[in-house]
């Protein structure tokens, strides 16, 4: 009873109520707040540490930032979600502040819009440069190789090496990217080399313009330490993933080199095996692995896992 009547404390105010809605759409650093709700710093900051301390507000460090998320886990949970639901949904603040958030999330993704395209020529070259990729692509290769696949989706294709590396593999194989240099790239570069079971389109990872159950496997290959929401990506893939089916992550194992987040755009310095574990059965999909492939200074992880048959689902349930 203590725990819960501190807690209700904590969130009895209006800024730190507005804190809860704002963390439990994003991210966010405690700069990203303060251009959103136009306080000052060290105001925030209070407001944050009490609603972190009563079990309200995750509180994340990511090298030198730390980022703050609506509590998923503990004793006050439940709570925060509560209190987060239970606020008017045409409240005129709670609409303001929603709008500046997605006003900012806009702005972020149009600067790794607007990188995409200034590199657009030298990415293959550019995403080697602290891990080789020789060893990445033979182990995907392999693990795709294992079982038959007719209709593979490679997610944030960019310039389309993936499916050049899986095209003797598949059937059939799309590539999806937001940006249009990379799609022209990829496009060219699937015609030289005449694999014509392949195609790219333009679309957001977010939202697939794809129907569900469409794709015997998923890769998302580099891309998710762009990506604004990495867990709500996961679902959208498992999405439109089959029943038995198979995603393929790779990507950074969590680290703490600041300057790929200041000079290349990276919205998340890797990822923790057990948060990714998390989202993955968040979206209903049942892990199988994770490759570990050690590189100067980085590390590459490859996560598979699979989408349960339908019987297995219905079990579950």
């Amino acid at each position: 009873m203590d725990n819960l009547l501190s807690a209700m404390k904590a969130a009895a105010e209006p800024t730190r109520l507005r804190l809860l809605v704002l963390c439990a759409h994003a991210d966010l650093t405690v700069s990203d707040l303060v251009h959103i709700l136009g306080q000052s710093q060290p105001r925030l900051s209070r407001h944050l540490k009490l609603l972190t301390d009563a079990g309200l507000l995750d509180r994340n460090r990511e090298g030198s930032w730390v980022y703050f998320r609506l509590a998923h886990e503990g004793s006050s949970a439940a709570l925060a979600q509560t209190l987060v639901d239970a606020l008017p949904e045409n409240d005129p603040t709670v609409l303001r502040d929603l709008a500046r958030l997605e006003a900012l999330m806009s702005d972020r993704a149009q600067r790794a819009e607007d990188y995409f395209r200034k590199v657009a020529e030298q990415w293959d070259e550019l995403r080697s440069f602290y891990v080789h990729d020789d060893e990445v692509e033979k182990q995907l290769s392999a693990l795709i190789g294992e079982e038959k696949v007719s209709d593979l989706l490679d997610i944030g294709t960019g310039t389309g090496r993936i499916l050049e590396i899986l095209a003797d593999k598949v059937e059939h194989a799309v590539g999806i990217d937001m940006s249009p240099d990379m799609l022209l790239l990829a496009r060219s570069k699937l015609e030289r080399a005449r694999l014509r079971n392949c195609v790219v389109r333009k679309g957001d990872m977010h939202h697939l313009p794809l129907g569900e159950s469409s794709f015997d496997a998923i890769t998302i290959h580099q891309v998710l330490h762009y990506a604004e929401r990495p867990a709500a990506a996961i679902q959208e893939a498992a999405r439109v993933l089959r029943p038995g089916g198979r995603l393929f992550i790779v990507d950074f194992q969590a680290h703490g080199l600041d300057m790929l987040r200041s000079e290349h755009e990276h919205r998340w310095l890797g990822f923790e095996e057990d948060k990714m574990a998390d989202w993955l059965k968040a979206a209903g999909l049942k892990p199988e692995g994770c490759r570990r492939l050690k590189g100067d200074p980085l590390t590459i992880c490859i996560w598979t896992a699979r989408q349960p048959q339908l019987r297995d689902r219905s079990r579950a349930a």
